[in-house]
Order: structure tokens, then sequence, then C-alpha cells
């Protein structure tokens, strides 16, 4: 395990992460069970239902967890640099709990609002980690 201890805070990151998708995904189930909808069946698309937003909270960040550990893992196994796959993991993991914390709450609007900007934020932290790798493999780290 020593080998990977540079990149600790990356690998606590998608533990962290998946920490927050097994709080998110019974809570979402739980709000959608009280508004009587089947398992597996959608709220429909209100952000001003909380229901909905739970639901869209927890629906965003499964989304997002296959391409941020992908990326994560592969910028550790190319050897990009410690610090930066660090900052990169460790920043996307708070602002995705930043986003949980602003679409349960419907802070700001749906669209263009403190939402949407911090998905970019956590997006523009995978395409530094997909640069890591990039860089790693390629130009020699």
């Amino acid at each position: 395990m020593t080998d990977f201890a540079e990149y600790g805070h990356a690998l606590v990151a998608i533990v962290g992460l998946a920490l927050l998708q097994l709080v998110l995904g019974p809570l979402s189930a739980m709000r959608k069970t009280r508004a009587g909808l089947a398992p597996g069946a959608q709220p429909p698309a209100d952000y001003a239902d909380g229901g909905y937003r739970w639901h869209r909270a927890y629906g965003n960040l499964v989304e997002s967890m296959p391409a941020f550990v992908g990326l994560v893992l592969a910028a550790i196994l190319a050897g990009g640099s410690p610090f930066w796959v660090n900052l990169f993991a460790s920043g996307f993991l708070l602002l995705r709990i930043l986003l949980a914390v602003v679409h349960i709450n419907g802070i700001g609007k749906p669209d263009m609002g403190l939402r949407s900007f911090t998905y970019v934020a956590g997006w523009l932290m995978c395409l530094g980690l997909a640069y890591l790798v990039v860089k790693a493999v390629f130009l020699n780290g």
C-alpha cells in the first residue's frame, strides 16, 4: 500500500464520494416512497419539489462517479503529480458535497445558477485529472 501513500487524499476522495452516494441513495428513496412512487420511479421534473431535488442530487452524483473514479485511478496509475491528483480529486469531492447541498436545498436557479457553476467547477477538476494522465503518459511527467 505504501506505493499509493502519496495519493492518499485522492483515494479518500473516492471513498468520500462513495459514502456520499451511500447516504443520498436511501434518503432519496425514502422521499420517493413518502410521495407514493414505486421503487425506481422518477418524481415529476419540478425543482420546487424537494423529493425531485433529492432524486436529482443522487442521480447527478451517480452519473458523475464513473468518470471521476476512472480519471483518479488512471492519474494514479500513470504516475501523475501526487500534489495535483490529490488537489483535483479533493476539490471534486468538496464541490460534489456543495452541489448536493445546493440541489437538495433548491439554492439558486435550476439552470445557470450556483448549481450549474458548481457542476462546471467539478467538471473542470475532472478535466485537470485527464490532463495529468495525458501529460504523464505522453509528455513524460
